[in-house]
């Protein structure tokens, strides 16, 4: 293992060996997939790199066919997606792949979009209620066709709380808290997850980088991002082992995924 690793690895069991909780999971037996099921990733930009060797989706995946599981996955996120883009490629993009489950990531453009800009490129945001009835459908059509539906809320929009886009995307994520409570679907928090992680990481002076935000001037490292938005290593694991932990994978068996991933 490289001197990098190693730091890697150090700061990682620093990290979410403080966030160890006590709730006692199931074995694999009690998992919500089952053997030989399909899952669809739906989402953005996120959940596209999600695909990568060290992306979320990969680990979410290596974790699970580690016990043996034999599962496999439909790479669904595109870049730059709302809620009404994720509706309208549904049928071709997850549907017709016809999935066991569909774990629904969206919310981070919908929110952004209504301040970003690239260049001459001006995007358009998604007002709330719109965003509720866009996933209302995706949710709901998904259902009819037989696919059983994990929610995940999304991911902070710069690593700073206070950041602005960060308070416009707390309605949108309560939405999504109060829509899986009511319709019994399983929730992966991460924005919950991803808020926790950062207290515990120690504060690096610099300039982070907040991509499409060429003044964004924080003077603290990016920690569990590469620009604010998409995940690093650390920001990848700490999304897969929030999905794992709501799939049911006991925290032994998430303990021993985090090696595997840190070794590579």
């Amino acid at each position: 293992m490289t001197s990098g690793r190693r730091a890697l690895k150090l700061i990682a069991i620093i990290v979410f060996g403080c966030l160890a909780v006590s709730p006692v999971w199931g074995d694999t037996s009690k998992l919500l997939v089952k053997e030989g099921e399909k899952i669809a990733f739906l989402g953005d930009s996120i959940t596209q790199g999600g695909n990568r060797k060290s992306g979320y989706v990969t680990l979410v995946m290596e974790a699970l066919n580690h016990e043996g599981l034999k599962l496999s996955h439909v790479p669904a996120g595109v870049s730059g997606n709302r809620s009404k883009d994720m509706l309208a490629r549904l049928d071709r993009d997850v549907i017709s792949k016809k999935p066991d489950w569909m774990f629904l990531s969206c919310g981070v453009n919908d929110v952004w979009h209504f301040t970003l800009k690239l260049g001459n490129r001006t995007f358009q945001g998604i007002p709330l209620e719109d965003y509720q009835e866009n996933v209302r459908a995706i949710v709901g059509q998904a259902q009819a066709a037989g696919i059983k539906v994990m929610i995940l809320t999304s991911t902070m929009i710069g690593e700073d709380p206070e950041k602005e886009t960060n308070k416009k995307l707390i309605p949108y994520n309560d939405f999504l808290r109060e829509f899986a409570k009511e319709n019994q679907l399983p929730l992966a928090d991460l924005n919950r997850e991803m808020q926790a992680q950062l207290k515990t990481i120690p504060d690096v002076p610099g300039k982070a980088r907040m991509f499409g935000e060429p003044k964004y001037d924080r003077k603290i490292q990016n920690k569990l991002t590469t620009d604010g938005c998409h995940m690093n290593k650390l920001g990848n694991i700490m999304m897969a082992k929030g999905i794992l932990k709501s799939l049911g994978l006991s925290p032994a068996k998430i303990s021993e995924a985090e090696e595997r991933w840190l070794d590579e």
